[in-house]
């Protein structure tokens, strides 16, 4: 069962060199709704284990990352496909908005 990664600047910039499909949660430890989605984001990571690498980003440390990516809101999961986002959910979605992202971006 795969874990969810905590990125760094480096270690977000290694994964998008090592994997092609990566999920990132734009979280942060004050935010409720980022807590309400924590363990669906942890479920994703389990389903989608050796296609998907599953990480989480905290704003608040890596604000860099946060204004890279331009997010305003969080939480803001975005979905990136060889290093290019295609696409984005912004605010505490069901489960199934998560599982259908990465669904059609597998197919």
């Amino acid at each position: 069962m795969s874990q969810v990664i905590h990125f760094s600047q480096a270690g977000f910039e290694k994964a998008l060199e090592t994997h092609s499909l990566v999920l990132v949660d734009f979280w942060a430890t004050w935010c409720g709704p980022c807590r309400m989605i924590a363990p669906a984001v942890e479920k994703l990571a389990a389903e989608f284990d050796g296609k998907v690498l599953v990480g989480k980003v905290d704003v608040d440390q890596e604000e860099e990352l946060a204004v890279q990516f331009g997010v305003m809101s969080i939480p803001c999961v975005v979905l990136l496909k060889d290093g290019r986002e295609i696409g984005r959910l912004v605010g505490a979605q069901p489960y199934s908005a998560y599982e259908n992202l990465l669904r059609q971006a597998m197919q």
